[in-house]
């Protein structure tokens, strides 16, 4: 069970991080002219499509982190006896940039279609939508890592559960430094 825990977390790691890349990205100066949101702010039924938050910088920030991460982990499993003893993937049989690639923009896109959701359901951005919130990434992540890895069920509702409560962890320590607005 244990590894099975670490394994989950392990494994969806570059999600989490892109995940929060777009925070970080957005406080980068040379950064702020790729700040064009994605909806191109357009409309459907009177309300923004995703909003002002979900923008070019964000998408491509995340994008490169989580290649960037699964980078991270292909090194570690190659020169760590721990990182190899968690997996139950061979992290050196993978493609780096597909699966860094499919878990940040999944992370990303599970992000966009809750901010969709949210603008139609006129909840405003920022404010915190329980549930959705904490799962819409790892949501994201998983959908996207199934074209390419397939887990059992029972690590993916793990890693729901496990990603959930870090999300909230992170989110407050994130608003306790003045990163996010609210604490959830």
């Amino acid at each position: 069970m244990i590894k099975d825990i670490l394994f989950s977390l392990w494994f969806f790691l570059p999600a989490g991080f892109a995940n929060m890349a777009p925070i970080f990205a957005a406080r980068i100066p040379f950064l702020h002219n790729y700040s064009y949101p994605l909806d191109c702010y357009k409309k459907m039924n009177n309300k923004r499509i995703l909003g002002d938050h979900k923008t070019i910088r964000g998408i491509i920030s995340g994008i490169i982190i989580g290649i960037i991460m699964v980078y991270f982990q292909q090194y570690l499993y190659n020169h760590f006896v721990f990182f190899k003893s968690i997996s139950i993937i061979n992290y050196t049989q993978i493609n780096i940039f597909l699966f860094g690639f499919l878990l940040g923009f999944g992370a990303l896109f599970g992000d966009a279609v809750k901010s969709f959701f949210k603008r139609q359901f006129a909840i405003s951005e920022g404010k915190s939508w329980l549930f959705f919130d904490q799962l819409d990434y790892i949501i994201g992540a998983i959908v996207f890592s199934l074209f390419y890895i397939r887990l059992t069920l029972f690590i993916y509702m793990l890693a729901i559960i496990l990603w959930f409560l870090l999300h909230v962890i992170v989110s407050f320590i994130g608003f306790l430094m003045g990163l996010k607005r609210s604490a959830i």
